[in-house]
């Protein structure tokens, strides 16, 4: 049975990406799954993928579902479709687009073939991250919800420079030790 290893990158940013294993006999639906869960994005939003060629032109369309829109040819459906009935020659691209309003594009390059399974890995899975990947629904700093707090407590606005008022230290507790 056939492993196949895909590099999946953020369209923007070739820096940050994952890379997925899965077998050849495994869906496209599994494949949509993980690489939805390698960047932390929910699963609640349209999704296609678009096979595609070394120039990332847009071929034939594998859809999550059947969309309300018109299509040049009818899509396949990622739940019926093996990701080795597409794969046209050893270095197969794919675009991946998600959330068809915020418009989340992904381009998706099979690395590597293998024949062998590895005991220790369940397929399909992340095997892989580099780079820090987006927020799905907007921007968050590296601490998250807790900067918001950070910011209120300290109120980093008022000091953008960094530096305070004079005379603001009078209210500080004696934070240089005990004195004994």
């Amino acid at each position: 049975m056939a492993i196949l290893k895909f590099r999946v990158y953020l369209e923007e940013d070739d820096a940050v990406y994952r890379d997925v294993v899965i077998r050849h006999t495994q869906s496209f639906k599994e494949l949509h799954e993980t690489i939805l869960k390698g960047y932390e994005f929910d699963s609640k939003h349209q999704a296609t993928f678009y096979r595609s060629n070394d120039h990332w032109q847009r071929g034939r369309e594998i859809s999550l579902e059947r969309y309300d829109k018109d299509y040049v040819a009818e899509p396949l459906l990622m739940a019926d479709t093996t990701i080795g009935s597409e794969i046209r020659d050893t270095n197969q691209k794919f675009i991946y687009i998600y959330d068809f309003a915020k418009n989340w594009t992904f381009l998706v390059e099979l690395i590597n073939v293998s024949k062998e399974e590895s005991a220790k890995a369940s397929y399909p899975s992340v095997s892989r991250k580099e780079g820090i990947g987006p927020q799905q629904y907007g921007t968050k700093s590296l601490l998250g919800d807790r900067f918001a707090d950070i910011e209120e407590k300290y109120d980093l606005s008022e000091a953008a420079d960094g530096f305070g008022e004079e005379g603001e230290e009078a209210g500080l507790e004696d934070v240089g030790g005990d004195e004994d």
